[in-house]
């Protein structure tokens, strides 16, 4: 069941109308419930055994963490002394802390094993010289990285205090919601669960909200992200005829469709969670906009970057164990979320490259706090734009490992960069046959994306204006309506279901 179709909305549709029919609230979070369930099989069936079993040991966890803490035994303290009560308190400590461990584990190894399965398998057969033919491939569940980081940071938190949940319905519900369930935004589960407790209908505004977010949402991935995804595609699926000037458009071109394709589920899956009285968190704040490093990773995937910072960053010390052991901290963090994304090598090389350029950035502004002409040269107006530009081109070009995980083909895309002509063939089956528009056209399509995103950025963050709720109301339907007249024939799959 595809997000942007006529049956995800008779589907949503038909869930919203049973959902608040039903006053008990745990009968709601039972509803939700069996629609997740269907809404995940629908996609992929065969898995959905695994992803519940995988929601009940992590529940379970959750509980013996829970359980091994002083307030358990509270009854038992007051009996004992001093020094025994200090020595019990170490146990519990440690058998929390064990428990943690084979938890935080037990994700991991669920995530790599589907992650690298399939280049153990390639390097089995190489190494045995037998077929290749012979390999099956495994195909991973939907939804696992973001699904075993949840649980990661469900079980860290309780082990710092937060309470574990005694209801599995509740954990459940949390876990296999379906607006989230695939491609996130990363949630803890204590911020869904106050919003379990006080459900109540919606307001018009929010009502208007919701509605508005998925209709904006079907624009940015069907017809932004698609029609760029198409170009893309034939651009990057032909490397040996694309010139550099088709590379360079094709690889900003793959930073907008990336974007636009993520943010656009994003926005429909936190408007559908908004009509069940739902509030998921922002995963976007125009990362594009950001005029460095650091900034664009607090407006880019937002939830990912904190789950980074709160359990690994900090851990590891953050900033605070001097500048070398932080920019040691920043590579490992961002080698993380490389391996997060995927296991093959141009993963680790983009979330290395982004490392890098992290400690840059740490190491320029501690030079900056300490020389005053350093400081008012990033501080002025062409400082400024000069931070932007080079932050961009930073990001944009590391996509090209990102879109092509294989160092083979990305290596090939960053020799043609510069002087490479394109073939003629391949120009005309490209521009007037694909897509029916010249390269010029097309960079000028580009061009205007931009534009429009810097518009939207001016009302909303420069001058904090927003649409009124009617006019929300209003521009739903001629979104959709634009959808199904200007969106490309067979709609691409959403990036972001691949990790």
């Amino acid at each position: 069941m595809k997000f942007i179709s006529i049956f995800y909305g008779i589907f949503l549709l038909s869930v919203l109308v049973i959902y608040w029919n039903i006053y008990l609230a745990n009968l709601r979070l039972w509803i939700l419930l069996i629609a997740s369930i269907l809404f995940y099989s629908s996609l992929h069936i065969r898995y959905l055994p695994l992803i519940l079993i995988l929601t009940f040991i992590n529940f379970r966890l959750g509980l013996i963490i829970s359980n091994n803490t002083s307030s358990e035994n509270s009854s038992q303290d007051s009996y004992l002394s001093q020094e025994d009560w200090q020595f019990t308190q170490a146990d519990l400590n440690r058998n929390r802390l064990k428990i943690l461990w084979i938890g935080i584990a037990f994700n991991i190894f669920i995530l790599l094993g589907f992650k690298c399965i399939n280049h153990l398998q390639n390097l089995f057969f190489s190494l045995s010289n037998q077929s290749h033919e012979l390999i099956h491939k495994v195909v991973s569940p939907l939804g696992i990285s973001f699904f075993t980081f949840e649980c990661i940071a469900y079980l860290i938190d309780v082990y710092r205090g937060s309470p574990a949940t005694t209801k599995f319905i509740e954990f459940a519900t949390y876990k296999l919601f379906f607006a989230k369930l695939i491609s996130g935004p990363i949630t803890r589960y204590h911020h869904l669960e106050l919003q379990f407790n006080a459900l109540k209908f919606p307001s018009i505004d929010r009502i208007a909200e919701g509605l508005w977010l998925i209709g904006r949402g079907a624009v940015k991935k069907g017809i932004f992200a698609d029609n760029l995804g198409i170009f893309v595609d034939l651009c990057f699926g032909n490397l040996q005829r694309a010139g550099s000037a088709d590379l360079w458009l094709a690889t900003f071109a793959y930073g907008l469709q990336l974007y636009l394709d993520f943010n656009g589920y994003v926005d429909i899956a936190r408007g559908s969670a908004l009509l069940f009285g739902l509030v998921l968190p922002e995963n976007f704040n125009f990362p594009y906009f950001s005029t460095s490093i650091a900034d664009f990773w607090r407006r880019w995937h937002i939830t990912l970057g904190d789950w980074l910072r709160n359990y690994i960053y900090f851990p590891l010390g953050g900033s605070r164990c001097g500048l070398i052991r932080t920019c040691g901290n920043l590579l490992i963090v961002m080698l993380v979320a490389g391996i997060w994304h995927g296991s093959a090598w141009g993963f680790i090389v983009w979330g290395l490259l982004h490392g890098i350029a992290l400690a840059i950035h740490r190491l320029t502004s501690f030079l900056s706090d300490r020389f005053t002409i350093l400081k008012l040269l990033w501080q002025n107006p062409l400082g400024i734009v000069f931070a932007w530009l080079l932050t961009q081109i930073m990001v944009f070009t590391s996509w090209i490992w990102f879109r092509l995980p294989n160092l083979q083909d990305s290596t090939l895309v960053i020799q043609h960069l510069w002087g490479h002509p394109a073939d003629q063939q391949f120009a005309e089956k490209l521009y007037v046959q694909a897509l029916n528009i010249t390269q010029y056209q097309f960079s000028y399509l580009l061009a205007s994306i931009a534009l429009l995103m810097t518009v939207s950025y001016s009302f909303k963050q420069g001058m904090k204006l927003d649409l009124s709720w009617p006019m929300k109301i209003v521009l739903v339907p001629l979104c959709f309506y634009a959808v199904w007249l200007l969106a490309p024939q067979g709609s691409l799959p959403y990036i972001y279901f691949d990790f």
